[in-house]
């Protein structure tokens, strides 16, 4: 039993006729009896009744018939989406990341992703660490996280989309503000708003002082970059942050954003499990960040 007897045993169930089956296929009508007769031997019993004009289904017939119909639909279809999704016009995307990162990084990409493929479902998810992150790539959960790189991770690739450079964050009257650049070592005596606890950002940026044997004074940590900013822009204290995309640099308005080229930038771009099994879409729409962010860079 084959497929293909299905499909032809269906047609001639709705046409009533073996001979209009076989003008349609282009076959001749023995080669369409012997779908019908395969079917039969394989079920062991009789499917079609002749009468004088046509056939009809018999009782079995009939119960074959809706089965395979239904079937065949459901293949056909599943074939539909498996050709949608090989060309990157239909499926999903789900991809680790939160709402500061898609303000962010993404925003551009989102609307462009959308506008060239309306069929594909973006899903964000947040995952509460790295681990966790690195956990659900690993066992197909997700399919694409945008991470500050770290150290390899067995079984993850990594791809370094934009490295931020570092900036002093400050309220326009503090007396660092009118400063156009600063050294690390300047920060030393001074007490700063710490970047989330455990996270890879506040590790990096650890190290990067380490390189230049400094060591910061910190204030009580904040969840986010966008916090950080907020309480720097309020005059609640300083904070040494990455200078993220859509800030202005050095900085203008109340809060002051000072450059410390010093320090090491910070590397940020996509972790998936591996490119070369990513999805059509997920591929496009990692693309498209990357994409994006180069056109955003370049208009600067």
């Amino acid at each position: 039993m084959t497929l293909d007897d299905l499909r032809v045993f269906v047609a001639v169930c709705r046409a009533g006729s073996l001979s209009s089956v076989a003008r349609d296929l282009g076959c001749t009508q023995s080669a369409v009896s012997q779908h019908v007769k395969r079917l039969e031997r394989e079920t062991g019993v009789a499917l079609l009744e002749r009468q004088p004009r046509g056939v009809v289904p018999t009782q079995a017939g009939r119960i074959l018939e809706a089965a395979a119909a239904e079937g065949i639909s459901g293949l056909d279809l599943a074939v539909r989406h498996l050709r949608d999704l090989l060309d990157g016009h239909s499926g999903y995307v789900r991809v680790a990341t939160g709402a500061t990162t898609v303000r962010h990084f993404m925003s551009d990409a989102v609307v462009t992703f959308r506008r060239r493929f309306p069929k594909v479902n973006l899903e964000f998810h947040t995952v509460s660490s790295g681990r966790g992150t690195f956990d659900r790539l690993a066992d197909g959960t997700l399919d694409l996280a945008w991470i500050t790189l770290g150290p390899p991770v067995r079984g993850i690739e990594q791809r370094t989309v934009v490295e931020l450079p570092w900036v002093l964050a400050v309220r326009a009257d503090d007396p660092l503000a009118d400063r156009p650049r600063l050294d690390a070592a300047e920060l030393a005596g001074v007490r700063l708003i710490r970047l989330p606890p455990n996270s890879a950002s506040a590790a990096h940026l650890d190290t990067a002082c380490a390189e230049l044997g400094v060591r910061f004074a910190y204030e009580p940590s904040v969840a986010d970059w966008d916090t950080a900013l907020l309480l720097a822009e309020l005059g609640v204290g300083r904070a040494v942050v990455p200078a993220v995309p859509g800030l202005p640099v050095p900085g203008e308005g109340p809060l002051r954003l000072v450059p410390l080229p010093g320090l090491r930038p910070l590397p940020v771009g996509w972790a998936v499990r591996r490119w070369d099994a990513l999805s059509p879409p997920a591929r496009a729409f990692a693309d498209t960040v990357v994409e994006c962010r180069a056109a955003a860079l370049a208009s600067r």
